[in-house]
């Protein structure tokens, strides 16, 4: 099994950035693709951006392409996602996801975060 805790999120003001950091333990070799997740109360969850074991494959949601980069430590276990220029739209619960698929729907994620909320004011 693998976990994965996410950590950094909070309130953030218009145009400000926040990093978001999800470590894994366990199996961590069934994590070759790691990415982020988010859900707005009301809405589904939905894709945010995602990044292969290399760090040589990366994509992002229309939404945050160009503000958001996904990148990740093999050595620490870690990825992170560097959120800037933030928009009241992006307040959310962000979630780590992890596994062996290429984690663009829900359906292909193996492992969960437990979520961090991240809120933007105007």
């Amino acid at each position: 099994q693998v976990q994965l805790v996410e950590s950094g999120g909070g309130l953030v003001q218009a145009g400000g950035s926040l990093r978001l950091s999800c470590a894994a333990s366990g199996h961590t070799s069934r994590t070759y693709w790691k990415g982020w997740f988010r859900q707005a109360p009301g809405k589904e969850r939905e894709f945010v951006a995602v990044i292969s074991w290399s760090g040589s494959s990366t994509d992002y949601a229309d939404s945050v392409k160009g503000r958001f980069t996904i990148s990740r430590d093999n050595a620490k276990n870690t990825v992170y996602l560097q959120m800037n220029s933030l928009k009241p739209e992006d307040t959310a619960v962000y979630y780590c996801a992890a596994g062996l698929k290429y984690l663009r729907e829900t359906r292909e994620v193996d492992y969960w975060g437990q979520g961090t909320q991240v809120t933007v004011s105007s």
